[in-house]
């Protein structure tokens, strides 16, 4: 069995290791029935000390004599088992942004072997992962200023039991848990002993329940639970072969198909960890990249290998995309790894060089409870998914499709009518994408979506980009009220979901925290701000990322993370987002936040969308400087959208100039580059 928590205590690696560094001291702060003694005269601290441990599960003691095999001061310890039960264990510390640590901590032990083995190892998991929390519960009560403990207690589930009842009844719910045939659970059982909460494991729950049942579409071909199963662990093989290795950086750059999702889950299956980079981006861009995260390795379609050049050398990079991408390795399922795969998605860089973000595979349901709690998907439903897969947000989806043993349906290229028909064609349950894909469904010529029918649909669900009022009501007019819109990024994961209701009655909104969340507002010196006014967005959830791999993070408030948004509450607890902290300009000595301008301006009849900027001025500091996308066939003036905004907003927010443009520049995620605007304006 093998079982890993992890915590963030606010606090500095060298003040938490100096409990975790001194395991004869364990004893004192690890939960009820863990002991540590160490033997008399052995080291009692570094490379070689020994101790005698023991843990109490049920009325059984389970331990032995243990010798400490690695100790690097100020971040990790880690034993394994001289005799007793075959044990191994670490603690690992990591500071993800001044003054906050990550503690992991891991403990494997063998089984009995056999289905009762399995069994009774599914049972005293519990139990094991219980006292390991209260163990990290109390290092980090031990570590933290009791003010730091106090917020961090605010947006925890204030009891355990009732936590539990909630994921059993939501996983009932959708679809998850139900009877089975005893054979097909026993697997299903014996899959998540050998694979925990991982890609992984939810596959191989997937490949035992539902072997026939298809797992994935793309443009070539598709494949049913055990054959993407038994081609994983093919490509691990090969893979494990050609050199990779546990621990190692590897990159993926493919389109949306079957090849991106088969890498992901064979570099999981080795250990290794996935970073998921742009297909959008250029040659030098894509370059820089791969040498400033230490990828060592990359699975690529055939058409990137051009842009990865002598970046990587050709021994390390395999083309995975199309059937000739099949990998020859043995179908045979590979040893799983000793440390879960840490997944890095890049930011979308929209302000400046994409950044690292580096997430470990969730500990517990909590995070895919919050999603199916707010949003209505249901298991083994088809999902179509058109937001690019190395993004955050179709990332989530295809992780969650595993989970959900769902039909996932991927298209390499984006294109509005086809992925009306692939709806029609699969009858499509759930569409994910970005908010410009709404926009671009909706600019097809009414005839044309009259041609599909997506009647089948029971959730659209958006993130990535801002979405606006406008759009939301145009879409929800067009295809019915099954929109959801989920605010986050690819820090701080999912802060709050807005519901069709939500949209309808609260324009813009982002929202409402979803279950496992938290979300604050504060002001510049830290205080949390009510009553409706605008301040910093902070989120709290266990899927906030563990820092960018630069080795710098995001600031932190009573345990929650920046998002770098401004924003407010309404009196309904709904969040409604302002912008970005840093595009706010002051314009004569008032503050104005581009984002609400550019949502007013969408609203206009004969405005498309707008692209709002602030822009130097002798006279006010800044003023605001419009981009706007008229309708084809529009008289649009300047003084019309002028008007627009003087009518509805307050002075100092109309633009002072204004530019038609044909289309705003965007990345492949769909978030406008402002920096990629026309620069004539003075």
């Amino acid at each position: 069995m093998r079982v890993e928590e992890a915590i963030s205590i606010r606090a500095r690696p060298s003040t938490v290791w100096q409990l975790v560094g001194d395991p004869p001291g364990y004893s004192n702060w690890m939960g009820v029935g863990i002991t540590w003694h160490p033997i008399e005269g052995d080291a009692p601290l570094g490379v070689g000390a020994r101790y005698t441990t023991r843990m109490r599960v049920g009325s059984a003691e389970i331990g032995g004599l243990v010798e400490v095999v690695e100790y690097d001061a100020g971040s990790d310890v880690a034993w394994h088992s001289v005799s007793g039960i075959d044990q191994r264990g670490r603690f690992r510390l990591r500071e993800i942004e001044p003054g906050t640590t990550r503690v992991t901590m891991r403990l494997s032990y063998q089984s009995p072997g056999g289905v009762w083995g399995v069994i009774a190892d599914r049972v005293s998991s519990v139990e094991v992962r219980r006292k390991m929390r209260r163990s990290l519960d109390n290092l980090r009560q031990l570590s933290e200023p009791a003010t730091a403990r106090r917020a961090e207690e605010e947006h925890r589930p204030a009891n355990f039991t009732l936590a539990q009842l909630r994921a059993v009844r939501v996983l009932t719910d959708v679809g998850i848990l139900q009877p089975f045939r005893p054979d097909r659970l026993i697997a299903a059982a014996l899959a998540l002993h050998r694979w925990g909460m991982t890609l992984p494991g939810a596959l191989a729950v997937s490949a035992t329940r539902y072997p026939k049942a298809v797992a994935l579409i793309d443009d070539e071909r598709s494949e049913t639970s055990a054959e993407l199963d038994g081609r994983t662990n093919a490509l691990a093989n090969a893979l494990a072969a050609g050199g990779l290795s546990e621990g190692e950086r590897v990159g993926i750059l493919c389109r949306n198909h079957a090849g991106f999702a088969e890498s992901v889950l064979a570099l999981a299956k080795l250990g290794a960890d996935p970073v998921l980079l742009n297909t959008g981006f250029a040659r030098p861009q894509l370059q820089d990249v791969l040498r400033r995260e230490g990828i060592t390795a990359v699975l690529h379609d055939a058409e990137f290998g051009p842009l990865i050049g002598d970046a990587i050398r050709p021994r390390r990079r395999f083309v995975v995309d199309g059937v000739s991408g099949a990998a020859r390795g043995s179908p045979t399922e590979p040893a799983p790894p000793e440390r879960r795969s840490q997944i890095t998605i890049l930011t979308s860089g929209t302000t400046g060089a994409p950044k690292g973000a580096s997430r470990s595979q969730p500990n517990t349901t909590a995070p895919v409870i919050g999603l199916l709690s707010a949003i209505p998907l249901r298991a083994r439903g088809t999902t179509v998914i058109a937001a690019p897969l190395f993004h955050a947000w179709g990332f989530a989806h295809l992780a969650l499709g595993l989970a959900l043993s769902s039909t996932l349906v991927l298209q390499r290229r984006f294109d509005p009518e086809q992925t009306l028909a692939a709806v029609e064609r699969h009858r499509a349950s759930a569409l994910v994408a970005v908010p410009v894909m709404l926009r671009r469904m909706l600019e097809l010529a009414p005839d044309v979506r009259a041609r599909y029918d997506t009647a089948s649909l029971r959730v659209v669900a958006v993130s990535g980009s801002s979405l606006s009022g406008e759009l939301a009501r145009a879409f929800m007019d067009e295809f019915g009220d099954v929109l959801y819109n989920l605010y986050g990024s690819t820090e701080v994961a999912a802060a709050t979901i807005a519901s069709p209701s939500d949209l309808r009655v609260a324009p813009g909104t982002a929202g409402r925290p979803p279950y496992g969340s938290v979300v604050k507002v504060f002001d510049d010196h830290g205080k949390e701000v009510v009553g409706g006014r605008v301040g910093r967005i902070f989120v709290g959830n266990e899927m906030l990322f563990e820092g960018y791999t630069g080795g710098d993070g995001r600031e932190m408030i009573e345990g929650l993370m920046a998002t770098g948004d401004v924003g407010h509450f309404d009196s309904a607890g709904r969040l409604f987002v302002e912008g970005r902290s840093d595009d706010m300009i002051v314009s004569g000595g008032e503050n104005v936040f581009p984002d609400e301008v550019e949502n007013l301006l969408a609203e206009h009849p004969d405005i498309v969308e707008a692209a709002v900027v602030g822009v130097a001025d002798e006279e006010w500091g800044q003023r605001l400087a419009a981009y706007v996308v008229p309708r084809r066939g529009a008289t649009l003036t300047v003084d019309d959208v002028k008007d627009h905004v003087r009518a509805r907003l307050a002075r100092y927010k109309v633009p002072r100039d204004v530019e038609f443009v044909q289309e705003l520049p965007r990345n492949t995620t769909g978030k406008v580059l402002k920096s990629g605007l026309p620069a004539n304006l003075s």
